[in-house]
């Protein structure tokens, strides 16, 4: 498949997110495939923020290995970056202020720095001054030659970003466009060979926009939420569009607040949902299971992040499982699923509404932050307009003939008649204490140890029924497998890349990606990996939580097991070498590489204001009495390249020994 992967460095504040959208939308008009990964902090200027772009003519599921052009908006990008740049790419920056030191780029890597001062004369004679983001569109018409994209398709793109603000701006920013498109083209070869485009325009959204889109799709006419990264773009999206689509929007003032609104609202008829991230549903737990009791329809966005605690706002993991899986204290029947990429992020959260109504129960959907925040390009098939509402069993009249109405009636099903707020003749009280048919409480004066047995009972068979529904997993991939991959969540688009790897190398492999988490298909998920010849599981968590489960669910337990938990999501080949070094048995390691020292070093010198320094060298020692191996850092001045002082990081602990800086 042909693609090519751009990457974006700078600081916040830079503008990377403006030049990726813009980029990604000429690719998604072009009618070509996107994947974007942002690795961001939580701050507003400053910092390292590093956006890459894989495009491809067929559809990609996950930001790939490769880097095949750098756009550098400042000189930490180049020094940090600029090493991965792969043969036959390019490295873009502007000369004017930043350097590129040629002992850092690979061999056949094309350094083209871009005068932006002289090339942009004639532009600033005619429109003034040019403010310092605008450099940012001069390395991106470089680009985008290189690429071989198309120049007119770019300009259509900027004239719809920039048309509010009027002619002169969209001129403007054209012609910087073609300042850089122009300037490529005379002083480089391209890095991609032609593309044939099909102007097949292709929307570029997000998991979280895709769950709000399809919230408003089945019927939502409700949502609360507190802002909580990385949730919180589902509240950014429904706060803007609230006059179009009719969802009254409540921003709580915390996180019980907002739970306990929805489930308010799903009372009252009106179908809700909340989002948070796992810091805000540690706050819900006790209101889920509330819902739970009282038998309302609700749903729920649960979007990891690096934890525990405030943890990591910014950096995806998959390490919630056992809070969701242990929400509330006590028993009640409730659905957990966790959709695998955008597409199915939109069908699941049209799927929980119908399941949260037909069941009467809480949902909850978890999503992480690579799933919710990533940009891709989605084809609209996969975002229907049109999709099934299913509320269930609500009665609409009561005749008094039919005798007294019980909201929690005994039914065969589970599922008891429901009545919205108003129904004449249906009044009832909906208590969070157990409580019998008529919902008159059993733990005060009225106790009956049958009664709670019975409702119990009747709550619990909701989740056979709703077990018997819902699509049993699937393996991908070739049935008789060496190897057998076990994952969830967004994970799924990685290891799928890493298997059809595996199996282009000689070694056949198929992957079982759960989904419904609770309730669990145990019969067919112990039947599929009982044939296994070799399971591995891959997560991002520390303690392979998705494994430990189907372990508790079927007594089926993994060969092996890797993980991932430093906040940034796996790689396609870094995750297939894993597999083939866990296959022919090579002993793990959780030593300090030498690309970790070097970033420990990068950690050192960004806190302790070392910002004229680079890490260049590094070799490894002996213990030299700290106590284990180290990894000695040389430090280099980043204008001449001279050695300046050094850093010394163990081998085993990672703990910064020595530093000398020659400043």
């Amino acid at each position: 498949m042909q693609e090519v992967t751009i990457g974006i460095g700078g600081a916040a504040g830079d503008g990377l997110d403006k030049s990726g959208d813009t980029l990604a939308k000429i690719c998604g008009r072009l009618g070509l495939h996107v994947y974007a990964y942002n690795s961001y902090q939580s701050i507003i200027r400053g910092g390292h923020i590093w956006l890459k772009l894989r495009v491809g003519a067929e559809k990609v599921y996950n930001h790939g290995d490769q880097l095949n052009a750098l756009i550098a908006l400042n000189q930490d990008t180049i020094e940090r970056h600029a090493p991965e740049v792969e043969a036959g790419g390019v490295i873009v920056f502007n000369s004017d202020k930043l350097k590129c030191d040629p002992a850092l780029v690979k061999k056949d890597v094309t350094i083209l720095p871009l005068p932006i001062n002289q090339m942009t004369a004639e532009l600033v004679k005619e429109y003034g001054a040019l403010a310092p983001v605008m450099q940012n569109t001069v390395a991106l018409g470089a680009v985008l030659n290189l690429s071989q994209f198309s120049l007119e398709k770019a300009n259509d793109v900027i004239n719809d970003t920039f048309k509010h603000k009027g002619e002169k701006i969209v001129n403007l920013n054209t012609g910087l466009l073609k300042c850089g498109y122009d300037y490529a083209a005379s002083q480089a070869k391209p890095i991609s060979k032609a593309w044939k485009f099909t102007n097949e325009a292709r929307p570029f959204t997000t998991g979280n926009e895709a769950m709000a889109l399809a919230a408003y799709a089945a019927g939502c006419k409700f949502y609360s939420a507190y802002p909580m990264t990385p949730a919180s773009t589902i509240l950014h999206w429904m706060s803007a569009n609230s006059q179009k689509t009719g969802i009254l929007v409540k921003q709580g003032e915390d996180e019980l607040a907002v739970m306990n609104m929805t489930i308010g609202a799903g009372i009252a008829g009106a179908r809700a949902m909340c989002a948070t991230a796992g810091g805000g549903f540690a706050l819900m737990t006790e209101a889920i299971g509330m819902a739970g009791i009282m038998e309302v329809p609700m749903v729920c966005v649960e979007v990891q992040r690096g934890g525990p605690s405030t943890g990591l706002p910014t950096k995806t993991e998959q390490a919630d499982l056992f809070q969701v899986y242990g929400a509330s204290q006590g028993e009640y029947p409730r659905l957990i699923v966790a959709p695998c990429d955008i597409a199915d992020a939109y069908q699941t959260t049209v799927d929980s509404f119908n399941y949260a109504d037909r069941y009467q129960m809480p949902v909850t959907i978890m999503s992480d932050l690579l799933l919710s925040e990533h940009h891709e390009t989605v084809d609209k098939k996969d975002f229907p307009c049109e999709v099934k509402i299913d509320r269930g069993e609500v009665v609409t009249s009561w005749p008094e003939e039919k005798g007294k109405y019980k909201r929690f009636a005994f039914t065969e099903s589970g599922i008891s008649p429901r009545a919205l707020p108003g129904t004449a003749n249906t009044l009832y009280v909906n208590p969070s204490d157990d409580h019998d048919e008529e919902s008159i409480l059993i733990s005060d004066m009225f106790t009956s140890p049958p009664i709670r047995r019975k409702i119990m009972e009747k709550r619990m068979r909701k989740m056979d029924n709703l077990l018997k529904e819902l699509p049993a997993p699937q393996l991908y991939g070739p049935k008789d497998a060496d190897v057998t991959l076990v994952t969830w969540g967004s994970t799924f688009g990685v290891v799928r890349e890493a298997a059809d790897q595996l199996n282009a190398a000689g070694v056949k492999t198929n992957i079982l990606c759960i989904k419904y988490i609770y309730p669990f298909h145990a019969k067919e998920v112990l039947d599929i990996l009982s044939k296994a010849k070799k399971k591995i599981s891959v997560e991002l968590n520390f303690t392979s939580q998705m494994a430990r489960y189907i372990r508790s669910e079927t007594g089926i337990a993994m060969d092996a097991y890797i993980n991932k938990y430093d906040g940034e999501p796996f790689t396609p080949k870094e995750l297939a070498q894993e597999i083939q070094d866990k296959l022919a048995k090579k002993p793990s390691t959780l030593d300090v590489t030498a690309e970790d020292a070097k970033e420990i070093a990068y950690h050192y010198l960004r806190t302790h204001n070392g910002e004229k320094l680079r890490p260049s060298k590094v070799l490894q020692e002996a213990v030299n009495g700290y106590g284990e191996p180290t990894w000695y850092v040389e430090l280099a001045e980043r204008t001449t390249g001279q050695k300046k002082g050094y850093v010394k990081v163990g081998l085993k602990t990672g703990a910064t020994y020595a530093v000398q800086r020659d400043e």
